[in-house]
């Protein structure tokens, strides 16, 4: 077994492209045999599974995952039938590079993340498309339904309390620890672009400062449309851009009729701080986590100039500059507690946490099952209505930004029934808050956009889903069996609830085209709802080494 294990360590030595120094002819190993076998060396100080790079005093330890996992979840659409099953398969390759210096140990990581995801949608890879790690199918059968994911998990260094690449987010406590299928709200961002430092305190305290990238964390701001006509882009060339109305023009009597638009997309400007004080002993960890975020909105176009003075005002009166809206800072607290419960199985653990978050719906975690990146999304297909999840709302009135507020409860209990035998229960709660009066301002631009939730004091604007206050509840369940060291089989179920806070929306699975004529019309009947159920089961497969 050392021999196939030496062989197969040299092998990797060669397929990394790192030289291996030659043999003495006639040179004998320990076992009697000559080969360049006995320049791969077990390098035990940083752990298991290290060997020594020939020519160099670097340790190093390659590992992967391989997965594959089936789904299933019911459509709720009554007009198609819809997606029901998922399948993904994903493969994983670690790099962990370690060195010894007179500061401390110099580590190296990179991990490269590979899929192939298709199915319903919170089985396929809508989030990553979105931000540019995966590549969607075009065909008629395919399309939004296949999809191949190239991902550069991670990729860091550390150094001396240094942390400096692409890694998890310090903000994170849980993150999804137990769970197949992520369903739980909370902060979990497993890649982004960080510089942080950790210093340890002593007695088990530590605290960490990371600069990170805002990108990963950005839930977009709410705007009227998905489009808007083709305009000069930031690129130099043409394309659309989501857009949120500014009143520019009024009537004489100061009533607000014309509507300039702002882009709605946020720019790179300041980075997220993220600060973290952390315990551990060995009963378990507290951990609190801050973070401060920036919402920043694009410019004016007055260029989709809208209202009762098409194309320009009448006169300079009716004519406001509105600028560039401020940006707006967010913010982000999270509690979290971890403990091990070995008097009732070696490795039990229990996790509990909280966070409150204003602008920053994806620390508090709430967007990030059903789609963090749209602006408004849904995991259940042909659902009759979505959740509107963005972080901030652009006032029309006053072309200020006012920030949502989100709040997310976790518990997670992992226990084994037996060494080979485990399983873990979890659920959670969080709501979604708009700014008092956002909704009312969006809808009195609903009269000249004709997009939006609708006028205020119509029966539309109280039944539509638009930017209305929700909540999501989900409880799950896995079970899993190795009968294999790093080989599990299991499966997960998990059920989950959202709705509103109060009242009733249009249920636009049974009527789709309830607008706003239809629905203000007293003759009409409406369907209403006022929250959607969805059950999930999970399979996994899953090797790692």
């Amino acid at each position: 077994m050392t021999r196939v294990r030496t062989s197969l360590l040299a092998g990797v030595v060669g397929m990394i492209g790192v030289p291996a120094a030659a043999e003495r002819p006639g040179r004998e190993t320990d076992e009697g045999r000559t080969g360049t076998d006995a320049h791969v060396r077990i390098c035990p100080t940083p752990g298991t599974g290290f060997f020594v790079i020939p020519g160099t005093d670097t340790c190093l330890r390659v590992s992967g995952r391989a997965r594959f996992e089936y789904a299933f979840q019911n459509a709720y659409s009554r007009n198609s039938a819809g997606d029901i099953s998922g399948y993904q398969a994903r493969a994983r390759i670690n790099f962990d590079a370690r060195t010894q210096t007179d500061y401390g140990a110099l580590r190296g990581f990179t991990r490269i993340d590979v899929g192939s995801r298709t199915g319903f949608a919170t089985m396929h890879a809508g989030a990553f498309n979105r931000i540019g790690n995966a590549f969607p199918a075009t065909g008629v059968d395919t399309a939004g339904r296949v999809q191949q994911q190239v991902a550069l998990d991670k990729a860091f260094v550390q150094f001396s309390g240094l942390t400096a690449g692409r890694a998890s987010s310090f903000f994170d406590f849980y993150a999804h620890d137990f769970e197949f299928i992520v369903a739980s709200m909370g902060s979990n961002i497993p890649s982004t672009n960080l510089a942080a430092y950790t210093a340890k305190l002593g007695r088990g305290f530590s605290t960490t400062l990371s600069v990170e990238d805002p990108h990963f964390r950005q839930t977009a701001v709410y705007s009227t449309q998905n489009a808007r006509p083709l305009v000069p882009g930031l690129d130099g060339g043409f394309a659309p851009r989501a857009v949120s109305p500014v009143f520019v023009g009024a009537n004489p009597d100061g009533t607000p009729t014309g509507i300039g638009f702002v882009e709605s997309a946020q720019r790179s400007r300041v980075p997220d701080l993220v600060g973290v004080l952390r315990y551990d002993d060995t009963w378990g960890t507290l951990q609190g986590s801050a973070a401060l975020h920036e919402v920043s909105p694009g410019v004016l176009a007055r260029d989709a100039y809208l209202g009762t003075h098409l194309g320009a005002p009448a006169t300079a009166l009716n004519s406001r500059d509105a600028g560039r809206a401020p940006s707006a800072y967010g913010w982000a607290v999270q509690g979290g507690v971890k403990v091990n419960l070995a008097a009732l199985a070696p490795g039990d653990t229990v996790y509990l946490q909280a966070a409150y978050g204003e602008g920053t719906a994806l620390y508090t975690g709430l967007p990030a099952y059903v789609g963090p990146y749209a602006q408004s999304a849904t995991a259940i297909q042909g659902a009759p209505f979505t959740q509107f999840l963005n972080d901030a709302v652009l006032n029309p009135l006053t072309n200020r930004l006012e920030l949502s507020t989100s709040v997310s409860v976790t518990a997670a209990l992992l226990h084994y029934w037996t060494p080979s035998v485990r399983s873990a229960a979890f659920g959670s709660y969080g709501t979604m808050t708009f700014a008092p009066g956002a909704r009312a301002a969006q809808g009195l631009a609903s009269g000249v956009t004709g997009t939006g939730p609708g006028l205020p004091g119509t029966r539309f604007f109280a039944l539509n889903q638009v930017l209305r206050d929700s909540y999501r509840f989900v409880v799950g369940a896995n079970l899993i069996w190795s009968p294999v060291k790093e080989f599990d089989i299991g499966v997960e179920a998990i059920y989950t609830r959202y709705g509103m806070q109060s009242g009733r929306v249009l249920d636009l699975s049974r009527f789709p085209a309830q607008n706003a004529a239809f629905v203000d019309n007293p003759a009409n009947p409406v369907a209403t709802i006022s929250s959607v159920d969805a059950v999930q089961v999970r399979a996994r497969v899953q090797r790692d080494f």
